[in-house]
């Protein structure tokens, strides 16, 4: 399944490198997300209609700060796995897929204020954590199991960005 330890021959990549690999990304994403997102949280998107189910606007930098961290060490557990693994290789070019993905979304809702297309962008965000739950569950059921929180809060936003295009469209 999974080890930290080097296997002699594995080219399994250096601590420092597998951390920076793991993290950095994650947090560029979820900074250029905040960035984007903040200036608009009090202007367009407080006078949009909002369903019932909207949680309040604290709890959403709660909730992605701990999904990043989830999402960082689940990539940085199959960074661990040495390199010649079968399947490592796909594992990790589709976690950065949706990991763009994630960040689109931002973008595109907030960015471009557009719930159409942050709808359009989510819908293939979930696609993407599922085929990286995937991918991730053939080498690791642990860091698969850290990305199920995150399909859930996505698939949350989900229903709560078609139900905001529905009532402002």
């Amino acid at each position: 399944m999974h080890t930290d330890q080097t296997v002699p021959g594995s080219h399994a990549m250096p601590p420092l490198l597998r951390f920076l690999v793991a993290v950095l990304p994650v947090v560029a994403v979820a900074v250029s997300a905040s960035l984007v997102t903040q200036p608009n949280i009090p202007t367009w998107y407080a006078g949009l209609q909002k369903p019932a189910f909207t949680l309040p606007n604290w709890a959403f930098p709660v909730a992605w700060t701990i999904l990043y961290a989830m999402m960082a060490y689940a990539l940085w557990r199959i960074l661990s796995l040495p390199e010649n693994r079968p399947g490592r290789r796909a594992a990790i070019i589709t976690f950065f897929v949706q990991l763009t993905l994630n960040g689109a979304w931002s973008f595109a809702f907030f960015g471009g204020r557009s719930p159409l297309a942050g709808l359009v962008v989510i819908a293939a965000l979930i696609v993407a954590i599922l085929a990286t739950i995937r991918s991730f569950w053939r080498l690791d059921r642990t860091a698969a199991g850290l990305l199920v929180p995150y399909l859930a809060w996505v698939v949350y936003a989900t229903l709560l960005n078609g139900t905001i295009w529905r009532l402002n469209g």
